[in-house]
């Protein structure tokens, strides 16, 4: 951080130092002083120090901004090492294809859903162009969102963007340029690295999932040069070091200062930086980083490369609670409308990739989270033994164009078993409205009786989480974009 740069982001940045030093180095105390006997003054004293200098900020900066380049790498090695496309998983440069929701075993990734279907991929453009197909999807709610190296969503065709005819167009990468078939619009990806992430609506009924396999299985992907021809795709190779058990998150946080800037640098020669980054990027030089250039370790002091990783990661995740407004907090529940593209956001996007990669843009979804019940003055974590109702007005369920539900998850973000196989609650519930024309969602362990079970979202007899998915939002008035929609509370039942 150059303190002789001051601007807007800067003033930001301030408000980052002070809440840094109250709470990421408190955080990482041990990290940063595993000699016990240290005494508390010598502690402050190094932290002081290390709040001063400048390259401690630039790296700290470094980290974030490096942060979702490197996890989509390693997300990418996960989910393409295999030979053929099965479950979350597929080669490169082939579709996978998630043909169920997940019941309560699932235990592969943390807040699934279970209101549409993943159709995926991870591809690479350097070399030369993808060709997307999309069928036509008869006026069903879809989405391809088109995500960067970066974690931005360049594109997303789908019924919002495009209508839900028949589509195709070519993927292409930084500086191609060539002559596309008739037929075939182009996208330009920033990166080399594309990540695909469709989702079609599925009512999960076995009529709807024989459906949507059609559609999935209509979806294609295949390189420019086979375009038109019948391709089969090679099978991918499987590379036995690849670590497949940690999660992504565990590996990246892992890495050693040099490791981390090694691959950025790497990485960033086929996924270059954007033209808005070049004020940031002036100052990474200071410390071995630059754009085409391997890294330069020998720029970074060492003091630094020993303490940064765990420092910098605390920092992205106290963003939090000092977010500068990129998160909303009402009624117990929080969310943010500033995901799939990021501008100079950096720790924004840091953060989002921590907690939500793959976010869509927030005309596409929002994706409020509630862990407190929002009853009296303090809100307490919910718990199963307890009952929750939560009371949709008369005229005021979820404003949107797609579709909405409400999720259920224990504690630990998964699904939770219960009678009713139910593991979100939603519209296609046929849900039952009171007298005066609200909607009550029972949200509770125990069924509230046979007459509303159409509105009972079971809980576990323990603590839980709760999951809003609002699927391309009505704008205007009322709208949760603009925060004219609010989300009402769920109150514990006295």
């Amino acid at each position: 951080m150059h303190f002789g740069h001051f601007n807007k982001a800067d003033s930001k940045m301030d408000i980052t130092r002070r809440t840094l030093s109250a709470g990421a180095i408190g955080l990482t105390a041990a990290a940063m002083f595993p000699l016990r006997g240290q005494a508390a003054s010598s502690e402050a004293e190094i932290s002081d120090g290390l709040l001063s200098r400048t390259d401690f900020w630039t790296a700290l900066e470094a980290y974030a901004f490096a942060y979702p380049l490197v996890t989509m790498e390693y997300t990418r090695r996960v989910m393409t090492n295999v030979a053929k496309p099965a479950g979350t998983k597929a080669p490169m440069g082939q579709i996978g294809r998630l043909r169920q929701y997940p019941d309560a075993s699932f235990r592969d990734v943390t807040a699934p859903n279970a209101d549409t279907l993943y159709t995926y991929a991870f591809f690479d453009v350097s070399k030369e162009p993808y060709v997307v197909s999309l069928p036509d999807m008869d006026d069903r709610y879809a989405l391809f969102p088109m995500l960067d190296g970066w974690t931005n969503v360049f594109e997303v065709p789908g019924k919002r963007t495009t209508g839900t005819g028949t589509q195709t167009y070519a993927i292409t990468g930084p500086g191609w340029t060539g002559t596309l078939p008739d037929g075939v619009k182009e996208y330009k990806s920033p990166t080399g690295m594309v990540w695909l992430l469709g989702r079609i609506y599925c009512t999960g009924t076995s009529g709807d999932y024989d459906a949507v396999h059609k559609l999935q299985d209509a979806v294609s992907l295949v390189p420019l040069s086979a375009y038109g021809t019948t391709y089969t795709p090679p099978d991918g190779t499987v590379d036995a070091s690849i670590d497949m058990k940690t999660a992504v998150r565990d590996q990246v946080n892992a890495l050693s200062a040099v490791e981390y800037f090694t691959l950025f640098c790497e990485l960033m020669k086929a996924n270059p930086p954007a033209a808005a980054d070049a004020p940031l990027i002036e100052r990474l030089a200071e410390i071995g980083i630059v754009p085409g250039q391997d890294f330069d370790a020998s720029k970074l002091d060492v003091l630094l490369q020993g303490r940064l990783p765990q420092i910098a990661f605390a920092r992205i995740m106290l963003h939090f609670k000092d977010s500068d407004g990129d998160f909303t907090d009402t009624n117990g529940w929080n969310y943010t409308t500033k995901t799939g593209l990021y501008g100079t956001n950096y720790i924004q996007r840091a953060l989002v990739t921590a907690i939500g990669l793959g976010a869509n843009r927030p005309q596409d979804a929002v994706y409020p989270t509630s862990t407190k019940s929002a009853s009296g003055i303090i809100h307490r974590d919910y718990e199963g033994s307890e009952e929750y109702v939560l009371t949709f007005p008369k005229g005021q369920l979820p404003p949107v164009n797609g579709f909405w539900s409400i999720t259920m998850y224990s504690a630990e973000y998964f699904f939770v078993a219960n009678p009713l196989n139910r593991y979100s609650i939603s519209a296609r519930q046929d849900l039952k409205a009171n007298a005066d024309g609200s909607v009550d969602i029972y949200i509770q362990n125990d069924s509230p009786g046979k007459d509303k079970e159409s509105n009972w979202l079971p809980a576990p007899k323990g603590k839980f989480v709760l999951m809003m998915r609002l699927y391309w939002p009505k704008e205007g008035n009322p709208s949760i974009l603009d925060g004219s929609w609010v989300i009402p509370p769920a109150r514990k039942v006295s």
